[in-house]
């Protein structure tokens, strides 16, 4: 098995870069998936209450054998949680879900700009992170304009920043800002939903090396340097997606993925979605 390379944030704690999604996968098969997961390698299980799967994500960490320790979890506050008080008992509700005494990772889900203020929302993750109950604590799909606020009017920096990043959106003003103030990017929906996965520029670079244009995608992520996602139902392809560590891509191949880039998303916009 190959060892996943970790960062490391801002708050000196250690990330493995190259974690399992949950998003999407019914809460009746996620701890069968999840298990899945850990047996091909995993140790980073990235969830939300969202999702639905809290519940089912920590059973299966239970019941998969390894050390707590061992095991990076990640949830994420609801949109509807974003008062002071709210986020508090959101949190609590978390933890009840996961059946867990810490969490390593606790995000905003979204800014939603137009119905609140996040800034309101982060004091409660504050809160939340001097308790010692979250081992760190950041933000998802924020802009470089609500990170720049919630900066000004904060004393803990996020130590990551999860956002939907892939070859046709690369975000490079995303990443470079969180670059510059120590947060680490996080790529969720890596492969583009499968959009990706025909480009021939890709599959080009998949042939001469004999990888799937999956794996050079995931590649192409861990070498930039982001903490990423990919999420699939087949154990196969789990496997496939965690088999990234035995290739490199050049300096050539990641200019040539990087120039791909089309500003597309395959998810909401963050400046407009309110939940």
């Amino acid at each position: 098995m190959s060892a996943v390379p970790e960062l490391t944030l801002n708050n000196g704690v250690r990330i493995p870069q190259l974690g399992f999604g949950t998003f999407q996968i019914p809460p009746e098969e996620t701890r069968e998936k999840t298990l899945a997961a850990l047996e091909a390698g995993y140790r980073h299980i990235d969830t939300a209450e969202m999702y639905g799967n809290e519940k089912q994500v920590g059973q299966a960490v239970r019941d998969s054998g390894l050390d707590r320790g061992d095991v990076f979890v990640t949830s994420k506050l609801n949109n509807d949680a974003h008062a002071y008080d709210d986020a508090l008992k959101a949190f609590d509700g978390t933890m009840e879900e996961l059946g867990l005494d810490r969490l390593d990772l606790f995000l905003v889900h979204w800014p939603l700009p137009g119905r609140g203020d996040f800034v309101e929302t982060w004091k409660a993750m504050e809160e939340i992170y001097r308790s010692g109950r979250a081992r760190a604590i950041g933000v998802s799909n924020f802009q470089p304009s609500h990170l720049r606020r919630l900066l000004e009017n904060s004393v803990v920096v996020p130590a990551v920043n999860q956002v939907e990043a892939h070859p046709y959106l690369t975000q490079d003003v995303v990443r470079a800002f969180g670059s510059e103030h120590g947060i680490a990017t996080e790529a969720w929906s890596p492969i583009a939903q499968g959009k990706v996965l025909g480009d021939p520029v890709i599959q080009g670079i998949a042939d001469r090396l004999g990888k799937s244009t999956a794996q050079v995608t995931l590649r192409w992520h861990l070498q930039r340097g982001d903490v990423v996602f990919p999420k699939s139902s087949s154990p196969e392809r789990m496997a496939e997606n965690f088999d990234l560590f035995d290739f490199e891509l050049t300096e050539g191949d990641m200019g040539e993925i990087s120039a791909l880039n089309r500003d597309e998303r395959t998810g909401p916009d963050p400046d407009r979605f309110n939940g």
